[in-house]
């Protein structure tokens, strides 16, 4: 299960313990992107063959980098529980370290495959049920979104927008309608954009049936 590690909110490290490596892996490459380390899990540390030959300049950047990586590698080790640090312990610099998990917890690619086709048949097969309001079906389409980008699928705003628009229930149909009409759709590539304007119209028809409700009862006695 991943969590967090730290002394402060602004600190936290997020924790991997082998279970939700891909969710994981997002928020740690967001932390050391953040601490101004991701480079050195992205570039492998270049080692000089003759640094005794080198100006000093050339030895400052060196140790920069040097300093940099050590403390990618350090945020590394401590975001690990003792099972998963003992398989990247003879790593040396961060690139490894971060190669070695990727290796172990990535995913046969075979797998990934078989994982995300399921993801996409089920996003390509979503339709809101009778029962749902917009609030939940936003809720169900976004989570299948996000696992799929989480396999790395590039799946736009625009993408999720109109997907969202086709497959509401009839009920709907008067409210997509005055969106396209008042709604330039190419450029409504926002998500909440799309929901805000749902909800909108959503909330006006329950209040219209209520009224009508509390007319009726008050016409019948």
């Amino acid at each position: 299960m991943s969590q967090a590690v730290g002394g402060s909110s602004s600190s936290l490290i997020p924790f991997f313990d082998g279970e939700d490596y891909e969710y994981w892996k997002i928020k740690m490459r967001t932390f050391l992107k953040a601490e101004g380390l991701w480079t050195s899990v992205e570039k492998e540390l270049i080692k000089p063959e003759n640094e005794a030959g080198m100006s000093d300049a050339e030895k400052r950047k060196l140790d920069a980098a040097r300093r940099s990586d050590a403390s990618a590698l350090s945020k590394i080790h401590m975001s690990v529980g003792k099972s998963i640090f003992l398989k990247i312990s003879s790593t040396s610099t961060a690139k490894e370290a971060w190669d070695t998990l990727e290796q172990e917890f990535h995913g046969e690619e075979n797998v990934r495959t078989i994982n995300l086709q399921t993801l996409q048949r089920d996003f390509q097969n979503l339709k809101m049920k009778d029962s749902e309001i917009i609030q939940e079906y936003q809720t169900r389409v976004m989570t299948i979104v996000n696992q799929m980008r989480m396999y790395d699928e590039k799946v736009t705003d625009q993408f999720v927008v109109e997907k969202i628009l086709i497959s509401l229930t009839e009920k709907y149909a008067y409210v997509v309608a005055a969106i396209e009409q008042s709604e330039d759709l190419s450029t409504l590539t926002i998500i909440r954009e799309l929901m805000g304007s749902l909800q909108a119209h959503e909330k006006r028809r329950f209040s219209q049936a209520e009224q009508s409700n509390d007319t009726a009862f008050q016409t019948k006695f």
